[in-house]
């Protein structure tokens, strides 16, 4: 039967088709991709190119943007989305607006007391309710490791967050998966990273101390590790992982184990 929506889907991937050669230097350039299999490969390409097509990226001066830019940064947004069906998780916004470093930005926030203070901060990324993702190419650059940094997962799991309203770390979770789990999973291990910061301020953390600020960052900076350094939060968080496992429908600690797996060299011949 005749789809208008596979059409226009068909339709767009011929108009902004790439090259072998420009996709393998996607992959060569991110290593967190390593791994997947020739499907999930075939589906990120795609979607990160429907990605592009849907998406405004608006640079501010002094940053020159390549097709080789922009594909990195679609299939790192992609990337989250990968075991998820395609219903409109980045429907929420329209545009991402990249800057040529880190930018300042007013924050505002209420104490207990009730007084309000204001401050401007030196930010890499933000996310706002109704608004734009807001990228520092530096940080965009950075990402692709297996280094527990990736700005662009980072601020997008905030889009993921605020599907339900304000961000609070609680995205929309799937038929089967209980909200009550969730919350105890992340309450735990986000308690856990502010007793240990509590007792030491500048205390070794398994996971970027970001992640205590409050429950949204804590999500944004372990969907960060989730991808990135699947390893480190297995470790730290074992149930947090189990979580986002359910909830992104991937496991990034099998491609870790893939990408770092050695061929065993042939015996010599007598």
């Amino acid at each position: 039967m005749w789809s208008w929506q596979a059409w226009k889907r068909q339709r767009t991937l011929r108009r902004h088709a790439i090259s072998e050669a420009q996709w393998a230097a996607v992959r060569q350039a991110l290593p967190i991709l390593d791994g997947i299999s020739p499907e999930d490969d075939h589906t990120l390409r795609e979607r990160s190119l429907l990605f592009l097509a849907d998406k405004t990226l608006t640079t501010l001066p002094g940053l020159e943007l390549t097709d080789h830019g922009c594909l990195l940064l679609a299939a790192q947004a992609q990337l989250p989305l990968l075991g998820l069906d395609e219903l409109g998780w980045y429907n929420g916004f329209h545009e991402i607006v990249l800057y040529p470093d880190d930018f300042r930005s007013p924050q505002r926030h209420r104490d207990a007391s009730g007084i309000e203070h204001e401050w401007d901060a030196e930010h890499s990324g933000e996310a706002w309710q109704q608004g734009p993702v807001i990228l520092a190419w530096p940080g965009v650059s950075s990402s692709g490791g297996w280094d527990g940094y990736n700005l662009v997962i980072h601020e997008l799991a905030h889009k993921l967050d605020m599907l339900n309203g304000d961000a609070n770390g609680l995205p929309p979770l799937h038929r089967g998966m209980q909200v009550k789990d969730w919350a105890e999973a992340m309450q735990l291990a986000f308690d856990d990273l502010n007793a240990q910061l509590d007792a030491d301020e500048n205390a070794e953390t398994a996971i970027d101390p970001y992640a205590a600020e409050n429950p949204a960052e804590f999500f944004a900076v372990a969907s960060e590790y989730f991808f990135s350094a699947p390893d480190l939060l297995v470790a730290a968080y074992p149930q947090v992982y189990q979580q986002l496992q359910a909830f992104y429908r991937q496991d990034p600690l099998d491609r870790l184990h893939a990408s770092q797996a050695v061929p065993t060299a042939a015996e010599p011949l007598a």
